[in-house]
Parts: C-alpha cells; structure tokens; sequence
C-alpha cells in the first residue's frame, strides 16, 4: 500500500522527487517503529505514541515531527480514499508548536562584495574556451540566478536552456505542483546567462537544444542539489557570514530587499511562487526589524535613550 501511495505522490500529485524521497523515508521509519503491517498502529494512540518516540526518546526538534505528522496524514487521507479508513488519525493528534523564526537574510553590502570580486567571471572578453574558467563562472552564476530571481533549489536544477526568454527578459519556471510562473530577469543577469551558455557550448560537444539543462557540472552532465549547497556554502564562505549559507537564504533576501525598495507584496508572492500571501507575508517582519535597527541608530531621542525632550 505504501508503494501505491508514493506512486500516486509522484504520478498524480507530482511532487518533486525529493518530496517523494521525504516520504518514503518517514513511512519506512514509522514502519520500523510499528512493525509490517502499519494499519493497527495508524489510530489516534498509535500516531501519538509515533510522535513521543520522535520528541521524548529520538529528540528530533518540533519541525521535523511535524514533517513526519504530515507524511502520515496524507497517507491516511490517501487511505480513506482507498477505503482502507474511515477517518483520518492523525487529525486528533496535537502537533508540536514550532517556535517563529524570522527568515534568514544577507547583507546588502555582503553580496555587493561577492559579485564584485567575480565581475572578472562575466568579462565578455574573458577566454570562453579555457576549462579552468568554466567552473568558477559556473558557481558565479548558480550564485546570481538565485539571488536575482529568487527560484528555489529544485527549480534552479530543472532550468531548461529554453527556460530563458531573451526577447522578453523573462525565466519560465516550472515550481511547485508543476505550476509555471514568469519571472523578471534584468539585463545584467540575462548577459551573465549567455556568457555562460558561451562557455558551456565551448565545452560540451553536439551542441545542445532548448531542452537540454541550463546549468551543467564540468562533464556537462545536470545539477544536482548536493552540488548546489556546497557551491553556495563555498561561494560565500569568506564573506563574514555566521548564519547559514543555502540557496533559500539567498530567496530570503531578494523577497526582504524587494519589499524594502518598495515592492508590493502580490508581486513579490507571484514572483516567488507562493500559493497564497500569508506564506509571503512573513517577510514584513523582516522589514519592522531593520527599520528598527535604522530608527535605533538615527532617532534623536534613541541616541539618548530618550532621555532630556518632549516626543513632540
């Protein structure tokens, strides 16, 4: 049955394959904890008691048990379907709150810094045909593709050379629940692509069509998303930053500067793919923290602690 269930995740939901892999490890480690045949343990006891393995003895933190409470509900929800159950267990389960966390985001002058020391890359006059250059133009690009559009890591992986329209200026992106989306690209970046695919025809042999991968390693074969993390952990790793360093903290900071130069926030969420506002809306928080920090440090009275004036 758990075949079945991941097969119909992956054929008629189309989740990522990533997605998939997620399931399928949540329901084989549920299936460890409760044995081969998983259906006597999926009642309302038997998921709380899944639940208090992975907190009290397994210590896994309050996102993670939600991620495996979810897995679970959308296979029981499959199962009602099926006619295997009546109702839902999980739904009488009581999750784990997770703590809000604001989302993580670059300095301005941080990533000004990086594109400036890699400018270099993207010399229209730089040798195309040299493999040495080939790699680190690669990584420079994964870099502003990221920051300037703002795609996710899978999206990233899946761009097609077609996916970029230079006679409009836009990227075709195909997100979540395979919905596509257009995105803006502005010139500088649209350059930086041609100046790579450039490179990648020098390198790779037959030539390559619309729908062949838009970023390819050194053996022109397609990304994968191990190969992106390390390249951005690696690209930013001698900038000073302490926090994490992922693609998605790259996203974080494209929605938090767009939104403080003034971007609306239906545009940032169509920009981003969100499926609804509230998911984009998390970013305002971002923006009431460093207008904190900017009223902290240029407020008169703040200087003083308000001390000795009127707030008038």
């Amino acid at each position: 049955m758990t075949e079945r269930f991941l097969e119909y995740v992956r054929t008629v939901l189309r989740y990522s394959d990533r997605t998939v892999d997620i399931y399928a490890d949540v329901l084989s480690d549920f299936s460890r904890f409760a044995g081969e045949d998983l259906l006597p343990s999926l009642t309302s006891s038997g998921i709380r008691s899944y639940e208090v393995n992975l907190m009290e003895e397994r210590k896994l933190g309050p996102s993670t048990v939600n991620q495996h409470l979810s897995v679970l509900s959308s296979f029981c929800r499959f199962l009602m379907r099926e006619g295997v159950l009546e109702s839902n267990p999980v739904s009488l389960v009581s999750r784990p709150k997770i703590p809000k966390r604001l989302p993580e985001y670059y300095r301005k002058e941080v990533l000004d810094r990086y594109f400036a020391d890699t400018a270099w890359l993207i010399d229209e006059y730089a040798a195309f045909s040299d493999r040495k250059y080939y790699l680190p133009r690669l990584r420079r690009v994964i870099i502003s593709i990221l920051f300037g559009t703002g795609v996710r890591r899978a999206e990233l992986i899946s761009l097609q050379v077609g996916s970029l329209d230079l006679s409009r200026n836009v990227l075709h992106v195909r997100g979540k629940g395979d919905k596509m989306r257009e995105i803006p690209v502005i010139p500088s970046l649209c350059h930086e692509i041609c100046i790579y695919l450039q490179s990648v025809d020098s390198m790779v042999e037959g030539g390559r069509t619309g729908s062949a991968p838009l970023l390819v390693n050194g053996r022109g074969n397609p990304l994968n998303a191990e190969y992106v993390d390390r390249v951005v952990k690696s690209e930013l790793g001698g900038y000073g930053i302490t926090g994490r360093k992922s693609p998605h903290v790259l996203r974080h900071t494209l929605a938090t500067d767009l939104l403080g130069e003034g971007a609306d926030l239906n545009s940032i969420k169509e920009m981003l793919g969100h499926s609804s506002l509230a998911a984009t809306q998390v970013y305002t928080h971002n923006s009431v923290e460093r207008l904190k920090k900017v009223y902290d440090h240029a407020h008169p009275r703040a200087k003083t602690g308000g001390k000795h004036g009127n707030q008038s």
